[in-house]
């Protein structure tokens, strides 16, 4: 059977490995496993979320309503932009591969940080588009200037903070880069991680009506799966101009948001207080990593994120590292894929962390 030729240069994304497979590959308990690699939130759902989720199961025989009025009155009442400004999608990264596919053909160009979400690059090559990177991993906007004026790239993506690494451009040089971009290239900044950069320094903190007022050619992606800590339910929305969401549109899916999701999504908006006091453990807990990090001599990433990546250099093979620790319940993600030597490791909690840190010091004194 033949299929799309453009599919041959597209990689299957690789998600982080869910508990049960480490209970059937290794015979570790499930009680007794970690799961620190797809950036989820430690410390639960509010527990005003669930409960409104479970008052609404009942109608789940039921379609969602598909105009999203509640959720979209909402984040329009958070972000002060109109209803007609958003679009609504099963995680962002549906929003995500809306945008692709509805600027991008064979001829067209993207433009990205070398090392960065890698369904841009997936969604990318869907349609037969040519991908452009950066030469440093971190975002470099003095690079992404020279390829922008050399390569002049229908696309271009800042992922602020950035994932897998964790460092985040200042919004002022930012915009002082979105005015060097013609307005006939579709910029997308992807703040699936904004809340906790927000948190941690202001200069990081984007006015989401401010930039697409400022920058018509601008797209902002958010998501519930994060700080809000709805991972399970996939919700993720774009915020822009009119002009886009209403083409965006035309590739949207009936029904692409649950009827349990949509209750979820509203309900987490309205417990910020919950989502305030997520992130403050977050950056607490994520020095834990820092000094480990220092004492062993290990360099890592100034992370504005939920996740520290701790590089090895050529003091430890990150993949063994994984590896190792996967074998004793631990779960993180190996970047080597990314040509990184480097771990991703999400932050847990105060008793997660205890433990990983006691795992991983085990691991790396057998490895030695």
């Amino acid at each position: 059977m033949q299929f799309n030729k453009v599919l041959d240069d597209v990689k299957i994304y690789e998600a982080g490995k869910p508990i049960e497979l480490v209970v059937r590959e290794y015979g570790v308990d499930a009680k007794d496993i970690i799961k620190l690699a797809s950036n989820e939130n430690p410390y639960g759902t509010s527990p005003k979320v669930t409960k409104k989720v479970q008052e609404i199961a009942k109608n789940m025989f039921m379609y969602p309503d598909d105009s999203m009025f509640e959720l979209k009155e909402a984040l329009a009442n958070k972000f002060k932009v109109e209803s007609s400004n958003i679009i609504m999608g099963s995680g962002s990264d549906q929003i995500l591969e809306f945008a692709i596919h509805a600027k991008c053909d064979k001829n067209s160009k993207l433009l990205m940080s070398n090392v960065t979400f890698a369904m841009y690059e997936i969604y990318g090559k869907q349609t037969g588009a040519t991908i452009i990177r950066t030469e440093d991993d971190e975002h470099n906007l003095d690079q992404f200037r020279k390829l922008y004026k050399e390569h002049k790239p229908d696309m271009v993506f800042l992922c602020l903070p950035n994932n897998p690494l964790g460092e985040c451009l200042d919004t002022k040089d930012v915009y002082e880069f979105l005015e060097e971009i013609d307005e006939k290239t579709l910029v997308v900044v992807d703040g699936a991680y904004h809340e906790y950069a927000a948190f941690k320094d202001e200069k990081k903190k984007i006015v989401v009506d401010e930039l697409i007022s400022k920058f018509p050619n601008v797209i902002y992606l958010g998501t519930f799966s994060k700080a809000y800590a709805l991972g399970g339910m996939r919700v993720g929305y774009g915020i822009a101009k009119k002009e886009i969401i209403q083409n965006l549109y035309k590739l949207r899916p009936p029904f692409n948001i649950t009827t349990l999701s949509l209750a979820a999504a509203v309900e987490a908006l309205k417990d910020e207080e919950f989502v305030v006091d997520c992130i403050r453990k977050n950056f607490e807990q994520m020095k834990r990593y820092e000094e480990y990090a220092k004492t062993k001599g290990f360099s890592f990433i100034e992370s504005y994120t939920n996740f520290i990546a701790i590089k090895f250099d050529k003091m430890y093979n990150s993949s063994e590292v994984a590896q190792n620790l996967l074998q004793e319940g631990i779960i993180v993600r190996d970047l080597t894929s990314y040509k990184v030597n480097a771990i991703r490791i999400t932050i847990g909690s105060d008793e997660q962390n205890t433990k990983v840190l006691k795992v991983l010091d085990e691991v790396l004194k057998k490895l030695k």
